[in-house]
């Protein structure tokens, strides 16, 4: 279906600063957006997935979290020692 824009909405898709304009039905309160067609194009190729994270896609994205932000820079080995669960041994890798 394709419905040729008014005016109104012509000059806000021109004006619009962010490449899309929001809209809403006054009766529905629905929200709606208006982008450019090559724009929903790149989008309809992203692959969403929703499924829950397994246990090791967890520790995989703490890790690249942990690494991120310098958790692998040896000043910050003396944490590991300071850590109180060496002394009962419950620390595990």
């Amino acid at each position: 279906m394709m419905i040729v824009l008014s005016e109104e909405l012509r000059q806000a898709v021109k004006n619009s600063k962010d490449n899309f304009v929001r809209l809403v039905d006054p009766e529905t309160n629905a929200e709606y957006v208006v982008l450019p067609a090559e724009t929903y194009a790149q989008m309809q190729v992203i692959q969403y997935d929703d499924s829950p994270i397994s246990e090791d896609e967890k520790k995989a994205i703490l890790v690249e979290l942990g690494l991120s932000i310098g958790w692998d820079d040896p000043e910050m080995d003396v944490y590991n020692e300071l850590d109180p669960r060496r002394e009962n041994g419950s620390i595990t890798r």
